[in-house]
């Protein structure tokens, strides 16, 4: 395979889409673990991520990129199959063509080599790129504001955030183990979890919204009424499909047809990344499941930090709809 030298890792040249998800089935037992969390700028990160941080912080964007940026579990591969969809001209069956995580890479994603980067995957993706990345505002690479890149953020309310990311850290083993629900809580409402706070987060992208060409979406309004929100997605990216194609993408991206579809559900990836026999990769994808988590307690200790943190912002979510 060619290597090119960069710092003190190799950088991948992608031969095919696949050679990514080849690579993880080829690493070796005990290469992958539970990564500890290191602050970048005061977000903790993955330790491959902060390790890797110069690179990433430097990433060149290219004018045309298409940034999908949200919070862990805050319907990211919803998102990017929606896109990928629209971008298709409602052809659904070109998405079949790789999983998610090749036709969108994962911008900051970096694990020891051989595997490539998300940014080594990037640097041989032909453009358009959709590009994802769970970053805050504030440690999103600058290249991507000086080329005026479109941005869509998704944001999911924080309670059935928590719930899937609890579930999503308990099957994921290059993450911290999340351990009991109780101490999940805890850590979470302290930002002690990957991508740090998910205050700061939707916050960060928030107040940012309108200094940039950025569609700030969330969850439940797509779960509400999905026609509507793809419909949206598609203005934003200045697309004018017919009503056959938004009907084809909205039972394409469906919840049960992204379940059983082997290029969106993850199940190309190695159970010593993600253990699906712990949690499926695709749960529930509901909103209100966090009522069947939050005992009584945790439900008033999480409102009144809520209220702490949220209080005074325009910004509004609804956790039942």
């Amino acid at each position: 395979m060619p290597w090119d030298h960069y710092g003190d890792r190799k950088q991948y040249r992608c031969a095919s889409p696949l050679d990514y998800t080849q690579e993880l089935h080829d690493v070796p037992e005990g290469v992958f673990y539970r990564y500890p969390l290191i602050p970048v700028h005061g977000v903790p990160l993955m330790q491959p991520i902060a390790t890797s941080w110069e690179r990433i912080e430097k990433f060149e964007a290219r004018p045309d990129d298409l940034l999908i940026a949200t919070y862990p579990k805050a319907g990211t591969t919803w998102m990017q199959e929606i896109i990928d969809s629209i971008m298709n001209e409602g052809e659904v069956e070109k998405t079949s063509r790789a999983p998610t995580h090749v036709r969108s890479p994962f911008l900051e994603i970096c694990s020891p080599p051989p595997v490539p980067s998300g940014i080594d995957q990037l640097e041989v993706t032909p453009s358009p790129r959709l590009v994802k990345t769970h970053l805050p505002y504030k440690l999103v690479p600058k290249s991507f504001w000086e080329q005026k890149c479109k941005v869509i953020y998704v944001a999911r309310n924080a309670k059935d955030n928590i719930v899937s990311y609890y579930f999503f850290d308990r099957m994921n083993k290059t993450q911290p183990d999340p351990g009991t629900w109780d101490e999940y809580v805890l850590k979470f409402l302290k930002g002690d979890v990957g991508w740090g706070s998910w205050f700061d987060h939707v916050l960060g992208w928030w107040d940012a919204r309108d200094k940039h060409d950025m569609l700030y979406v969330f969850y439940e309004d797509m779960k509400e009424d999905p026609k509507r929100e793809i419909r949206k997605v598609m203005r934003f990216l200045g697309k004018d499909l017919s009503e056959d194609a938004v009907e084809k993408i909205y039972r394409h991206t469906s919840f049960a047809a992204m379940k059983e579809n082997p290029m969106a559900n993850y199940s190309t990836m190695p159970s010593n990344v993600l253990d699906q026999s712990l949690s499926p990769f695709m749960r529930k994808g509901e909103v209100a499941d966090w009522m069947n988590h939050f005992t009584e307690s945790q439900n008033k200790m999480f409102d009144e930090e809520y209220q702490k943190r949220m209080g005074g912002s325009t910004l509004k979510f609804r956790c039942t709809i």
